[in-house]
């Protein structure tokens, strides 16, 4: 397939009416956070001098806003984006406006640094799993629902790419705070913008109608209970799995390059990673998959992990760079999978919070992946490190495997009609 039949078929996806007006209206909102870290980080160091209180601000805004994201998105399936989302994204835009004018200069109490970092994490409105569950109202068609998945989860590791860039510009050329007021400004057009779309209006009328959120009626998710329940359980466990593979991978790679010093080559590590996925990611999509999605997920991890195990006998760094970048091919398609299984398996109702725990999964484990192969780096060689992480990935598509097996079973399983 050609390029311009790549960008045909992704064409496709954003053609219909209200598509490209939503989609955009969500990215200008998620692009606040790719910028926002990395301001803040600088900000609260320039006007404190102190690495410890900016570590502690943002720790405390990741953490209420991964452990919090679902609840946030449960309030969004009940009551509905324009009653939810919209005083959500005010509130959060408000407290970093606050922010924002407390590190512009010197003199903030770290005290209050750190309640409003809180405070910001515990109301930042879940604009990616809110996307999601979007997909399914403006793409009906269920054969181009991957296409679209794999869609965001470029476009969002493009934003978290082009967001610390901006946030560096600021840095280098006004105030880094700067950066903390434009997301102030990003988060609340955004999700206004987002809002007041045609589609999420008539979402909502829908809701209603039906006693749902939108997307597929109850009538169309007709798998099992226990079985929905098994799937979404692995999207969830997957999910964490190569959020801590991913957090791992990239401490690891410090080390290599320092071993081998070449310390500043990690950047073209991470690069690597990065423009690999967005690849795979695109090549994910516009392909028309014949086996199960499941099985999809299980071949695609297990690819993943392989390639990591081999990262840890690269012979110096440009060929870890190589196998890295084979690495990351699977990255997107493996975490579009995992949403679209999330997707599939989530009750009509709760498909934004289902999209949530995802996300949280992923946060958490990506800081247990890095906090515990800080502590294995000085105890094991790094090749055993690179397999370690591989097999966090692999337990997961272990577990998989298994289940797999037990639904093609007919004294055990019944075949999940919903999962596609």
């Amino acid at each position: 397939m050609s390029l311009r039949s790549y960008l045909t078929s992704y064409a496709v996806v954003l053609s219909p009416p209200h598509v490209a007006r939503t989609f955009g209206a969500a990215l200008v909102g998620r692009l606040s956070y790719g910028i926002v870290f990395l301001s803040l980080v600088l900000a609260v160091t320039r006007v404190t001098g102190s690495y410890a209180v900016a570590g502690g601000v943002i720790a405390l805004f990741g953490l209420t806003s991964s452990l919090l994201s679902p609840f946030r998105a449960r309030l969004i399936d009940r009551h509905g984006p324009r009653k939810a989302l919209a005083p959500m994204a005010v509130l959060y835009a408000g407290l970093l406006g606050a922010l924002a004018a407390m590190t512009w200069r010197a003199g903030a109490p770290r005290d209050l640094l750190w309640i409003t970092g809180a405070a910001c994490g515990a109301c930042s409105p879940p604009l990616g799993p809110l996307m999601r569950t979007l997909w399914g109202v403006l793409v009906p068609d269920r054969e181009l629902l991957p296409r679209a998945y794999s869609l965001d989860t470029v476009a969002e590791e493009l934003l978290y790419t082009i967001g610390p860039l901006l946030a560096g510009l600021f840095a280098a050329y006004a105030n880094p705070a700067l950066g903390v007021a434009v997301s102030a400004g990003l988060v609340l057009t955004g999700a206004l913008a987002l809002v007041s779309s045609p589609v999420v209006r008539n979402r909502e009328a829908s809701s209603k109608a039906d006693g749902t959120t939108g997307g597929p009626s109850p009538a169309a998710r007709p798998a099992p209970a226990a079985r929905v329940k098994t799937w979404y359980r692995h999207s969830v466990v997957f999910s964490a799995g190569l959020g801590a593979c991913l957090g791992a991978l990239s401490l690891i790679a410090v080390a290599f390059a320092g071993q081998h010093h070449h310390i500043a080559s990690v950047a073209w590590v991470e690069a690597a990673l990065a423009v690999s996925s967005a690849m795979g990611g695109l090549l994910y999509g516009a392909v028309r998959w014949q086996v199960s999605l499941q099985m999809r997920l299980l071949f695609l991890t297990v690819a993943l992990s392989l390639f990591v195990i081999l990262a840890g006998q690269s012979p110096g760094i440009y060929i870890l760079v190589a196998v890295v970048g084979a690495a990351g091919l699977f990255v997107a398609p493996v975490l579009t999978s995992v949403y679209l299984i999330a997707d599939e398996a989530a009750a009509p109702n709760a498909r934004a919070e289902a999209g949530a725990w995802v996300n949280t999964a992923y946060n958490v484990g990506n800081s247990a992946g890095i906090a515990g192969i800080g502590l294995l780096i000085s105890r094991l060689p790094l090749a055993a490190c690179f397999a370690v992480a591989a097999a966090v990935t692999l337990l997961p598509a272990a577990a998989l495997a298994v289940s797999i097996g037990r639904r093609r079973n007919p004294r055990s399983a019944v075949v999940a009609t919903g999962l596609r």
